[in-house]
């Protein structure tokens, strides 16, 4: 929106906003957040809001537990379901120590910091998700089930999709909201749907998916719905995928999709703990077009990374392993700096697996290598990373780990 802060304060009087939103991620990408009055938020500009991140899951500071949200004035939104009398806005914050210093467990911080070192080499990175959720029914006592909202399956159209009218909503609502959702579409399990963004920078990226995961779960409770971004939330159907597109230039010109490929493939292995941060993650990788080996193609959707078909602009890199459960910050930051390694050191580009991976013969896949098949295997690969071991702030890879 690139407000500054006297201009949030003006838009906040004439608005008639009564309650802004201070929104930040713990570790795991979930958002938190505490409501102030907009009478507060001209303190919050100068001296921060403080919470006590002793209570945040993966901040551990049981001593000197005082952090401070300081709100980033080109963040501002007003929130589209909330009253128009009486108005709610919502700012995402940088946290930070009681003396000014970031918090290293900041993960919108730590992207921030990749996008500046990639610029200093004269990169330029924009991301793009394509996100996927359930829609189920809610019980007589409001609870969510597992039944589907329908039994409609890939592109579907209504009546067979119910979920036409939700997802055409969740659009409108984003839109009000100056976040720019290219399409959306049923998926292939029942009740399932998909929704894909317009790229932009890493930052605004990272905000988006997580401005997205609130407003679909809104809108649905609004329709009587539950909106599960799980990774396999029934176990015979396909799971949850966030799949994350990305791009880059350098000195202001486009650099080939296939100047990112070597160094995603590289350090697939050692992201995935990142990625694919759950149990159930892992019920998900290898089956239903989720990926298993770390291998790239052109367009084909059974490979860990696709060269989907664009032209100009529209040219990007798909990588296709991540589910809704990463931290989008985190998980952008990783990879911008497996990028930039596969280019600094100059890594060849592997031969394209031209052939389906879930049912092409041993003979072809024996050679390809596999992603980590449990969370178990994915903290061993972790651990074992001097890649990760020289990038993730060690508060945070001994949670995950």
């Amino acid at each position: 929106m690139n407000y500054t802060p006297d201009e949030v304060l003006q838009y906040i009087a004439e608005e008639d906003v009564k309650f802004v939103r201070m929104a930040f991620c713990d570790i795991y990408g979930r958002q938190r957040n505490v409501a102030i009055m907009a009478s507060e938020l001209p303190r919050a500009f100068e001296h921060g809001i403080a919470f006590d991140a002793s209570a945040v899951k993966g901040f551990d500071m049981d001593v000197r537990s005082d952090l401070f949200l300081r709100p980033n004035a080109d963040t501002l939104r007003a929130l589209p379901w909330r009253p128009q009398i009486g108005r709610v806005a919502h700012m995402f914050c940088d946290i930070v120590h009681p003396d000014g210093s970031p918090y290293a467990a900041d993960t919108r911080t730590l992207l921030r910091t990749a996008v500046q070192t990639a610029a200093e080499q004269g990169y330029a990175f924009r991301f793009g998700t394509e996100m996927e959720f359930y829609l189920f029914l809610l019980d007589d006592q409001g609870n969510p089930t597992r039944i589907p909202f329908d039994r409609a399956g890939y592109m579907d159209v209504a009546p067979e999709d119910k979920g036409e009218n939700v997802r055409r909503e969740i659009c409108l609502t984003l839109e009000q909201m100056g976040i720019y959702p290219e399409s959306s579409h049923h998926e292939s399990g029942p009740g399932q749907n998909e929704i894909d963004f317009r790229y932009a920078d890493p930052v605004a990226a990272a905000d988006n998916a997580i401005l997205f995961r609130s407003v679909v779960k809104a809108v649905a409770a609004q329709n009587g719905l539950c909106a599960d971004f799980s990774p396999r939330p029934l176990p015979d159907h396909d799971g949850n995928g966030m799949h994350i597109n990305l791009s880059a230039s350098l000195r202001g010109e486009p650099l080939p999709p296939q100047a990112l490929i070597p160094g995603l493939l590289n350090r697939a292995r050692d992201m995935t703990l990142f990625l694919n941060p759950d149990e159930q993650s892992y019920l998900r990788l290898g089956r239903d077009k989720a990926p298993r080996y770390v291998s790239w193609s052109e367009e084909n959707r059974s490979q860990l990374v696709r060269l989907p078909a664009a032209n100009g602009e529209y040219r990007r890199v798909e990588l296709r392993a991540p589910d809704s459960m990463t931290n989008p910050y985190l998980a952008f930051y990783l990879m911008i700096h497996a990028c930039l390694e596969g280019i600094d050191q100059k890594l060849p580009l592997p031969e394209p697996a031209n052939f389906n991976t879930f049912s092409a013969p041993h003979a072809l896949t024996q050679s390809l290598p596999l992603l980590p098949s449990t969370l178990a295997d994915a903290r061993v690969t972790a651990r074992e990373s001097a890649f990760i071991a020289s990038h993730v702030p060690a508060r945070i890879l001994e949670r995950y780990l």
